[in-house]
């Protein structure tokens, strides 16, 4: 086992580094979901689809 993860260490790491970028991101996409922020960053009044995307927007 450990002969495994010497040998794939590089690997490892890089998963690990993209597993902490996701669950910050989304972590971060919650946050501004439920303070009422919109995650494309324009405004809605001009926006096809203000009446779709969020609560009385």
């Amino acid at each position: 086992m450990l002969t495994w993860i010497t040998a794939n260490i590089g690997t490892i790491l890089v998963g690990l580094l993209l597993l902490v970028a996701v669950v910050l991101i989304t972590l971060k996409l919650i946050k501004d979901k439920r303070k009422g922020r919109s995650s494309c960053g324009c405004g809605c009044a001009d926006c096809a689809l203000r009446g779709k995307c969020g609560k009385g927007r």
